[in-house]
């Protein structure tokens, strides 16, 4: 079968299936003047891939995880390296629904900005924020009485968003 008609036939595209090929994932046989030609098999595999793909695999895990697929055995080392992936994933997600709050408590505050988040409302405009409400003259600090007031950080969501690594 034709590179062509396995991309169709598994819903890919022809450059994915030459990645593929190129990962070690699937292979090829070339006729004598060079196009790939694959068996009926390839197009059950590429949609395997995919699923790999999709559960969030890089390819060089699922270059691992596809000759247990094949045998339909795999080492116990195999299991801890798919646990690690999905500990993986489950920080990553944890680290978006951290940056989720933050850009919903940057929304919620530029929906109702205050002299604390917004220098421009302060008096004088941007003038340290004092959450006393004391006007501060410029390089002076003022003591600021016990209130119940919230200070900045109580007021920044409890996750933040952790660097990349």
């Amino acid at each position: 079968m034709r590179i062509g008609e396995v991309a169709r036939r598994a819903g890919v595209s022809t450059r994915a299936l030459r990645y593929y090929e190129e990962q070690g994932l699937l292979a090829a046989e070339r006729t004598d003047s060079g196009q790939r030609t694959y068996p009926e098999s390839a197009v059950e595999r590429v949609r395997l891939i995919q699923q790999f793909f999709a559960a969030g695999l890089p390819s060089r895990i699922v270059l691992q995880v596809l000759p247990c697929v094949e045998t339909g055995e795999g080492p116990p080392e195999l299991f801890e390296l798919l646990a690690s992936e999905r500990d993986r994933i489950t920080a990553a997600m944890a680290d978006l629904a951290a940056a989720r709050d933050a850009l919903d408590h940057m929304i919620d505050v530029a929906n109702h900005p205050t002299p604390e988040h917004c220098p421009a409302l302060r008096e004088p405009a941007w003038a340290p924020y004092d959450p006393s409400g004391a006007v501060m003259a410029a390089g002076s600090t003022v003591a600021a009485a016990p209130s119940d007031a919230a200070t900045p950080d109580e007021h920044r969501s409890e996750r933040q968003p952790s660097s990349a690594t």
